[in-house]
């Protein structure tokens, strides 16, 4: 950074002047100029409707989607985008089942502001939306609505758009702390899921809040897709009330919610069975409402004392991966599908981005899937932040990510297993996250 000296009128030079006086008189008088040339924190927010009219079919996964008859609450896209200096990055959560990366360079090539490098778009990973990977229905077609997934490419980038337009001074505040119970739980395991919770917002000088994102592992499935109804599930309901109780707007960020870190819906009132953990299903929007508006009042509690940072670091690095598909049910959408997913033919692979954000004293690592519960402990344990968030199903949204010792190893993983790149994929993913750690990390030489 070059800093500018002030004008002077040569009596300053008088020998009468001693040196170190001039010195002194010299740094005051350039000292504020200074502070003015470092450049400040600014954040910008925004929000676009993804709902179909007409409604269309919804999608828990692979196969065919459930036509929708009603919807509850709005499928959104939402976008925050933070500036320091020449540094953009964006964060995009849209309320879908999954978003693969050739829809995520469609939105970027229509956002051209932003490093397409620097636009994180992750899903929160509600069962109740359209499918948007083009799932070849095995009968020469497949089943997605190819005019939706524009209209979702084009109002998500709207909403970036939108977001940088709103670019205003901003600080920043985050916290982490272990979130109640009955908001999520591993139904494969019940006690095996990561409690803690991360929650960053953006507030402008008068302290009023930008947008309040949340970091947090859980599948949105209260309803699921075999009710007919098309919503954002417990997602909409934990915006509500995270807007109604500070302002701005309200972001999830799913992360490690693999295998099966599910919403904690059980009716616990109901004969179930206390050693497996399993108990009847409450699939109604009340228990959406109760599990949302929950998770907002314990992000909230969190956030509550956390100091504001004037000046904080923002850093966002990038690194392609490449992984072997070995799943043969996987391969097929990305040879058949009518998005042209970019592959390797030759040796069937894939390629991905994931990214590391630095942003104050937090970090935020990118997966490109649904990482299992032990991979994203693991990763969070060897990230550098004093606040470690991790974007699960953030630029691509290639299934399972499991550690090899997990991968086919007992009858209860045989689903995630299938549904999974193979079994590299999660030695692959934590050996490139960690390299992207090591070398971007702010407190490092």
């Amino acid at each position: 950074m070059t800093t500018l000296l002030p004008r002077f009128t040569p009596l300053l030079l008088s020998r009468s002047i001693p040196l170190a006086g001039l010195a002194l008189a010299l740094l005051v008088a350039t000292e504020p100029e200074a502070r003015a040339a470092e450049p400040e924190l600014q954040a910008g927010a925004a929000m676009r409707v993804i709902t179909p009219d007409p409604l269309l079919p919804v999608s828990g996964g692979m196969g065919l989607p459930e036509p929708a008859t009603e919807q509850r609450g709005e499928l959104t896209a939402r976008a925050l985008v933070f500036r320091k200096g020449e540094e953009l990055v964006a964060i995009v959560s849209l309320d879908l089942l999954g978003f693969p990366s050739v829809l995520c360079d469609r939105v970027r090539a229509k956002v051209d502001r932003i490093p397409p490098e620097n636009l994180l778009i992750g899903v929160t990973h509600t069962h109740s939306a359209p499918d948007c990977y083009a799932f070849p229905d095995g009968q020469g077609g497949h089943t997605a609505n190819l005019d939706y997934l524009d209209f979702v490419c084009n109002q998500a980038a709207e909403a970036v758009n939108a977001a940088i337009d709103q670019l205003r001074p901003a600080r920043l505040r985050v916290a982490t702390g272990e979130a109640a119970e009955r908001i999520a739980f591993n139904s494969y395991a019940p006690a095996l899921y990561d409690r803690r919770m991360s929650v960053l917002q953006a507030v402008d000088p008068d302290g009023a809040a930008i947008a309040t994102l949340v970091n947090y592992a859980v599948h949105p499935e209260v309803l699921g897709n075999g009710l007919g109804i098309l919503s954002p599930d417990l997602i909409g309901p934990f915006c509500d009330r995270v807007e109604a109780t500070v302002g701005g707007l309200a972001l999830f960020m799913n992360s490690a919610q693999g295998g099966m870190v599910t919403a904690d819906n059980r009716d616990m009132d109901a004969k179930g069975d206390p050693l497996s953990g399993r108990w009847p299903d409450i699939q109604t929007w009340d228990e959406c409402i109760r599990i949302g508006h929950l998770m907002a009042d314990e992000a909230l509690r969190i956030l509550a004392d956390a100091p504001e940072q004037a000046d904080p670091v923002l850093e966002c690095l990038a690194e392609d991966v490449t992984f072997p598909v070995e799943s043969d049910d996987l391969w097929n959408v990305v040879l058949y599908s009518p998005l042209n997913y970019p592959r390797n033919e030759a040796d069937r692979t894939i390629t991905t981005r994931i990214n590391l954000v630095n942003l104050g004293n937090a970090q935020i690592l990118t997966i490109p899937g649904e990482a299992m519960p032990n991979v994203g402990f693991y990763l969070k344990r060897k990230m550098r932040g004093d606040h470690n968030l991790l974007f699960g199903l953030t630029n691509d949204a290639f299934g399972y990510i499991l550690a090899r010792v997990d991968f086919n190893s007992f009858p209860r993983y045989n689903y995630v297993s299938r549904v999974s790149l193979g079994e590299m994929t999660g030695e692959i993913l934590m050996e490139a996250a960690l390299d992207l750690v090591e070398h971007g990390d702010p407190n490092q030489p």
